[in-house]
């Protein structure tokens, strides 16, 4: 099956899937895969001991909140290696050779790492379901908050990406992918800062704000373009990108 790039380039899914499973084994044949999942849960086990036992709260609200703030810090660990390795061991001059899309190469390696996060929330379902046998539970704000945070570390690794392609040194990689995704995290955060006629279009590009209305168990068309259109832009900029060091 083959789409058309906006760049009008054919794109074969077939490609996108063996780089896919190639980038999504490269994750847990590394330390990489097991240490960000051991700081996750370690992290998110604290949490959610520390709302349910001390707050005597019973829901996973705070959990997804919690969740998202992690994934700030450890997606850009994650995808820092994707691109900026390649282009330093020289294994990205050696793929332009191959009849390979760089759009296939971008698209291959950022659903290797969502699946990979993807898996590392898989098991946060325990709490749910431990949450829901101690009491009432409204699945709408689960489901919407599960969904949110797909979509949230989607923008994530998305960014983390394009901070890859755009450098050959993994740390400025981490560096310049969690500085994006800090910025698209709390920029509604300083709204107080800003003139009044920037105020709404700060908040629109906030990724906390749209996440939020999600989480509430409300899926509104709105906050789905908003994380649709970011993610998308992202992986053309990071194709461009890896375009142009190409050349």
């Amino acid at each position: 099956m083959k789409i058309y790039f906006p760049l009008r380039f054919p794109i074969s899914f077939h490609i996108v899937g063996i780089i896919f499973r190639k980038e999504l084994r490269s994750y847990f044949n590394s330390i990489i895969a097991y240490v960000v999942m051991i700081v996750f849960y370690a992290l998110m086990g604290w949490f959610y001991a520390g709302n349910i036992f001390l707050n005597n709260t019973a829901t996973l609200r705070d959990m997804f909140e919690y969740a998202g703030i992690i994934f700030l810090f450890i997606i850009p660990a994650t995808t820092m290696r994707l691109l900026a390795e390649e282009s330093k061991t020289g294994t990205i001059e050696l793929l332009a050779t191959k009849p390979l899309h760089d759009a296939e190469i971008v698209l291959g390696k950022f659903f290797a790492s969502w699946a990979f996060i993807a898996l590392t929330i898989l098991p946060t379902l325990v709490y749910y379901l431990t949450i829901a046998n101690v009491g009432g539970l409204d699945n709408g704000p689960v489901i919407g908050g599960y969904l949110g945070l797909l979509l949230m570390t989607g923008v994530y690794i998305a960014v983390g990406l394009l901070a890859s392609s755009l450098t050959e040194n993994q740390i400025i990689a981490f560096m310049l992918g969690l500085f994006f995704c800090v910025v698209l995290f709390f920029i509604d955060k300083m709204l107080f800062a800003v003139p009044d006629f920037a105020v709404s279009v700060l908040q629109f590009l906030s990724v906390d704000y749209h996440f939020s209305n999600i989480a509430r168990g409300v899926i509104d068309s709105r906050d789905i373009v908003y994380f649709v259109s970011i993610l998308g832009f992202s992986l053309y900029l990071s194709v461009v990108s890896l375009q142009r060091r190409t050349w």
